[in-house]
């Protein structure tokens, strides 16, 4: 036997809460005071951010912005906000060219 001390039920609750968000709008603000990683792992279990932007933008977005258009995610800068799509979800701006 190896000294493994696995516990199968908390790594099964800690998925189910991973990936419970799926699929939602998530709303936050970014400011410096997230860690990058957080957004990183919100998007890539399919989740959209929509983060109001509190100072430079190409500053607070630069630990994750290429990470999310690596992984084939969309952003889009739009009226104070930071929108972050997950990959297979676009971002349509066709109604903003009125």
């Amino acid at each position: 036997m190896s000294d493994w001390d696995l516990d199968l039920r908390d790594a099964e609750e800690q998925m189910d809460e991973a990936f419970a968000d799926a699929g939602d709008v998530v709303l936050g603000v970014l400011d410096g005071t997230t860690d990058p990683e957080t957004w990183i792992r919100t998007v890539d279990y399919g989740n959209t951010l929509v983060l109001s932007v509190e100072g430079d933008l190409n500053e607070l977005a630069a630990g994750f912005a290429r990470e999310i258009k690596d992984m084939g995610g969309e952003l889009m800068h739009f009226r104070g906000f930071l929108i972050v799509s997950p990959p297979g979800t676009g971002i349509d701006t066709d109604r903003l060219n009125r």
